[in-house]
């Protein structure tokens, strides 16, 4: 979170950005409590200071009692004015920092300004979309036929958008977890096994809390909420630690279930895979100097694209305008599948720099050689998200026979070179 006399003196910019990324701040109310806060500090040092003066007054004429009786009750009196305005004081600024805590990360200058999806923009393709000789029908569909994915037993056992994968099909997403962990770890990447359960603190020090709460699914009992993305519990890891900067960069891939309460609106929008209650994700993380966070952004974007290009599935890349931002972020890459059966690009990966924004509400810093410290840059990207992924396999990979081609890098995983019934 922006410290307080940060906000005060970058008022314009921090305003610009949140109308930027849309978000509703209230400015007036800061700008009104800023006021009153000013003000009753100037109260308190003021009576201070003549508190100060009585005190030296009653030291000199304190054999006089008829004198400095009234001094003693004037004393008391600044003394129960400062406790008054102190306490006004803290209550204020509770209240700012509530209102801060709204105040989205600033867009990088590299992001181009606009409104909504029609104003990202597309950095580059990869693939060429094959053109089928028979229609593509929904993985939906295919999922049903093949007997891989079941709607109607995962609806009766927790609800809507809670799928089921069965024999073939939960050995695809077993298989695709672990090809993606095993080639993020020969990259580099330190693999991690993470709580699926979250306290406050940790959604709040990477952005999602507050803004964001009634998104995700809560344990009121224990005030814990299910993660969202593993971005959550493995940011967290180096919660109010100093770091080295010889051990920076840090990489690290964790493999979770996430867990969001938002579906989108119902019908063919959100039929099938395209958005669920509960997905698997594969996170990429990275604690970096600022100095080479946009590098770090860059190559964190490609090892994700690597995926997809393994798996040999056209994709597009999406630099997202100011609008579609998230809260966190200071710049961010979609990557987006075609999907033939649904006819629609869909988004497998988000790669994001919060740069210092994370790290200043979770206390992470680094020691430079020459003894100074600075907080980290964080970053993270999906590497990747399981269930779009599915779809561009099973809508890609689709014969015209109603089977579905394993892709290569996957078949010493399934043991098999397709599904069929």
């Amino acid at each position: 979170m922006y410290p307080f006399k940060f906000v005060r003196e970058n008022l314009e910019i921090l305003k610009k950005s949140a109308q930027l990324k849309n978000q509703n701040v209230d400015w007036g109310r800061f700008e009104e409590l800023d006021n009153e806060r000013r003000r009753l500090i100037m109260f308190v040092e003021e009576r201070r200071k003549w508190q100060k003066d009585l005190t030296e007054k009653i030291s000199k004429e304190k054999e006089n009692k008829d004198l400095i009786t009234p001094l003693i009750n004037q004393a008391r009196k600044y003394s129960d004015e400062i406790k008054e305005a102190e306490k006004r004081i803290n209550e204020i600024e509770r209240e700012i920092e509530k209102i801060i805590s709204f105040i989205p990360n600033i867009p990088h200058q590299s992001v181009p300004i606009g409104k909504n999806e029609n104003d990202n923009v597309i950095v580059r393709k990869w693939g060429e979309i094959e053109k089928k000789k028979f229609e593509v029908i929904p993985h939906w569909e295919i999922g049903e036929k093949l007997n891989i994915i079941d709607f109607p037993r995962g609806s009766k056992i927790t609800g809507s958008f809670f799928p089921v994968f069965k024999e073939k099909g939960a050995l695809l997403v077993r298989s695709l977890i672990n090809f993606m962990i095993d080639f993020h770890t020969k990259n580099g990447f330190k693999e991690v096994w993470v709580p699926s359960l979250v306290n406050r603190d940790s959604l709040f020090n990477t952005g999602q809390l507050p803004k964001l709460e009634d998104d995700m699914y809560y344990l009121e009992k224990d005030d814990f909420f299910l993660i969202p993305t593993a971005e959550v519990p493995v940011t967290n890891l180096h919660k109010d630690e100093v770091l080295d900067e010889e051990d920076l960069p840090i990489y690290y891939v964790a493999y979770t279930p996430c867990f969001r309460r938002e579906a989108g609106a119902y019908g063919k929008e959100t039929k099938g895979l395209i958005r669920v209650h509960q997905f698997d994700k594969v996170e990429l993380v990275k604690f970096v100097k600022p100095e080479n966070s946009y590098d770090e952004l860059e190559t964190l974007l490609n090892e994700a694209e690597k995926i997809l290009q393994a798996l040999k599935l056209p994709y597009r890349v999406v630099l997202l305008c100011t609008g579609e931002l998230s809260f966190a972020a200071s710049k961010c890459y979609d990557i987006e599948v075609w999907c033939p059966g649904v006819g629609k690009w869909l988004e497998v990966s988000s790669c994001s720099n919060f740069e210092n924004f994370q790290a200043r509400r979770a206390n992470i810093k680094f020691k430079r050689k020459d003894g100074r410290t600075d907080y980290v840059h964080t970053l993270n990207g999906s590497g990747i998200a399981l269930p779009r992924t599915i779809i561009g396999i099973l809508e890609n990979y689709q014969t015209e026979k109603g089977e579905v081609i394993i892709p290569d890098v996957l078949r010493e995983y399934m043991k098999m070179d397709k599904i069929t019934i």
